[in-house]
């Protein structure tokens, strides 16, 4: 039963899609066919996103993380946080497991937030593009508004977020 419940939006989500293949075979296929190249994109980007976590894990002693993106980290804490953030590959669905790696690690709430926010608006390979294809003077004025946005944005949260919230989140990141 306790299998049943935690995989039950997995088994709804195949029963509607067998459902949908019944009613309208071709838009069913389709579906299989987005989920399976979902599936495949994620089974060529996982497994090396889960390697960088576990040599961070073994090869950065928790101290050195708290010490440059812990509570007293400051300014560095930041920038390190939109550094590694912006130097990232892959989806977003990436950031979160490398996210719990970091609060394993003791790095402060603002500066994860601030890494999730920089992996998903400041990457190096997106600049890059935006440079070549839409201007330096777009690409450059996008990463001088998001950049700070993103700080905000995670103080923001930080604040609104209430202590005994956070301890709970980083109680569950300890347990995966």
């Amino acid at each position: 039963m306790k299998l049943l419940k935690r995989y039950r939006f997995f088994l709804i989500t195949v029963i509607v899609t067998v459902i949908i293949t019944i009613v309208n075979q071709s838009f069913g296929i389709r579906a299989m066919g987005v989920v399976g190249y979902s599936f495949m994109e994620m089974i060529v980007i996982i497994p090396p996103i889960f390697i960088l976590l576990g040599l961070l894990d073994i090869w950065i002693p928790r101290e050195i993380m708290m010490k440059y993106m812990g509570e007293d980290s400051g300014v560095k804490g930041i920038i390190l946080a939109i550094l590694i953030g912006s130097a990232a590959a892959g989806p977003l669905y990436g950031a979160f497991p490398v996210a719990a790696v970091f609060m394993k690690k003791g790095v402060k709430f603002t500066n994860v937030l601030i890494f999730i926010g920089a992996w998903s608006t400041t990457k190096i390979p997106m600049f890059l593009f935006e440079m070549t294809s839409l201007g330096a003077g777009f690409a450059i004025t996008r990463l001088l508004v998001n950049i700070p946005g993103i700080i905000i944005i995670a103080y923001v949260l930080s604040t609104l977020i209430s202590t005994d919230e956070i301890k709970e989140i980083y109680k569950n990141a300890e347990n995966l």
